[in-house]
């Protein structure tokens, strides 16, 4: 006889790299919590990092009329809301259905007291990902120390055949992209490193991304391959999978690269993976490049568009020859001959 269905409602809106956190929590109350019927809400323009998780029954998009999504989420009648964002817009839907909430900790107070005032009351040595977790103890729903996930139609693999022959044995994808400015590697360490490898580099990033790709190709010529802004997000994603090492900045893709087990560098500037609970999770092979020491990091939850010391030594000290041998150990580690991974 099949258990009454129980049906929760995700709350997570955005972004990227904080939605790819929560699909360990999706999966195990799918798998953990007999019956239940998993929804989700999340905003439509990342509608595409749920668009093929099968551990969803229905995905919901919000595209600015809450008041709408309301309407259709009373009939809905959930059981459970699973507040993952915690703003007002949660808080708002939160209240209008009148449900059963658990809510996961976002820590916000903690986060300003750390980057404003220097005052660290963060959890030591916990991933943001079991702290989302820990929301689901009062179902008895557990983490399952499996890593996150990602998952693709057969539409949005990417085909390296439309590459040239040198990366059919192997290549670097590196995401050169980053929201904030104090995320991201300047020019010159990206080209440096770039340069140095010596090995097909495919380069990864969005629109806004193009004229530094651009660049690179003018400068580096059949060293670099840019595909920014020229495949869907989806398809990088793919594009990133089938790669063999990734080296990228504290993005939605670094985390992406988990759910495929890939070997990482990743790259920090004004955020702190310890501090913050956000390094690759689960990872086997990863290597942390950062600036260490500093007294001003993190200056930020979030990245800005600017140095608030004005010296950006988070990133300009970065050191692009342990960069590059951290990458050229992992390829050697994990190419496979005549193949590409």
């Amino acid at each position: 006889m099949e258990p009454n269905k129980t049906k929760f409602l995700i709350v997570r809106f955005s972004s990227i790299g904080d939605i790819v956190f929560t699909t360990p929590l999706i999966r195990c109350l799918k798998e953990q919590y007999p019956g239940a019927e998993v929804h989700y809400v999340v905003k439509e323009k990342f509608a595409m990092v749920l668009a093929n998780n099968p551990y969803i029954d229905q995905l919901h998009l919000l595209d600015g009329n809450l008041d709408e999504l309301i309407a259709r989420f009373k009939r809905e009648r959930f059981d459970y809301v699973i507040d993952l964002h915690k703003t007002i817009r949660s808080y708002l839907l939160r209240f209008r259905l009148r449900r059963k909430v658990l809510s996961f900790r976002k820590l916000s107070v903690e986060k300003f007291l750390l980057t404003r005032l220097g005052i660290d009351l963060l959890p030591q040595n916990k991933h943001v990902i079991e702290r989302i977790l820990d929301t689901l103890k009062p179902l008895k729903v557990y983490n399952d120390g499996k890593p996150v996930d990602y998952f693709l139609s057969p539409e949005e693999e990417f085909d390296i055949r439309t590459l040239p022959d040198r990366f059919r044995n192997g290549y670097v994808a590196f995401v050169i992209g980053g929201q904030h400015f104090t995320k991201r590697l300047p020019y010159e360490k990206i080209r440096t490193i770039c340069a140095d490898l010596k090995l097909p580099v495919l380069l990864l990033g969005g629109p806004e991304d193009q004229p530094t790709a651009e660049r690179l190709e003018r400068e580096l010529g059949e060293i670099v391959y840019n595909a920014c802004g020229r495949l869907s997000f989806n398809t990088s994603v793919s594009a990133l999978k089938q790669s063999t090492v990734v080296i990228a900045h504290d993005t939605g893709l670094l985390h992406i690269a988990g759910a495929f087990n890939k070997p990482v560098v990743s790259v920090w500037g004004a955020t702190s993976p310890d501090k913050f609970g956000v390094w690759p999770y689960l990872n086997s092979d990863h290597y942390e490049a950062r600036v260490k020491g500093l007294k001003c990091n993190p200056c930020s939850n979030f990245g800005t568009a600017s140095c608030p010391k004005g010296h950006f030594k988070c990133m300009w000290e970065q050191d692009e020859a342990a960069i590059v041998r951290a990458v050229r150990r992992m390829m050697l580690t994990h190419s496979r001959p005549g193949t590409n991974r």
